[in-house]
């Protein structure tokens, strides 16, 4: 089964794709473990992610308050409209050291 949520190290990334709930969340931890490690705010590319439910944003919660911690941000990036609703609906954006950035200009 491919990873829907991967990590890359330079720079550090979390990638997320496909559909996202509590039934692949065990899925994930691996990636989010590697990402509390980063020696620098964690980008979350969000474009190729079709769906997600509340456990994903609760997930992205605790990651951001790792990070926080440890003087680092989360930044979300390129989330479809749904998922932008998502995100405002369980109130992600409005914590501490959670960054919403524009979609990246098209090439």
């Amino acid at each position: 089964m491919r990873a829907i949520v991967s990590y890359d190290e330079n720079p550090p990334r979390l990638r997320c794709c496909g559909d996202e709930d509590r039934s692949t969340q065990s899925l994930r931890r691996q990636a989010f473990s590697r990402a509390i490690s980063a020696p620098a705010d964690v980008l979350v590319d969000l474009s190729g992610l079709a769906f997600a439910d509340p456990s994903l944003m609760l997930d992205f919660a605790m990651l951001a308050r790792r990070l926080r911690k440890a003087g680092r941000k989360l930044l979300l990036q390129g989330a479809q409209p749904d998922i932008s609703a998502l995100i405002v609906y369980v109130g992600l954006h409005r914590l501490s050291g959670v960054l919403i950035l524009p979609a990246p200009a098209a090439a």
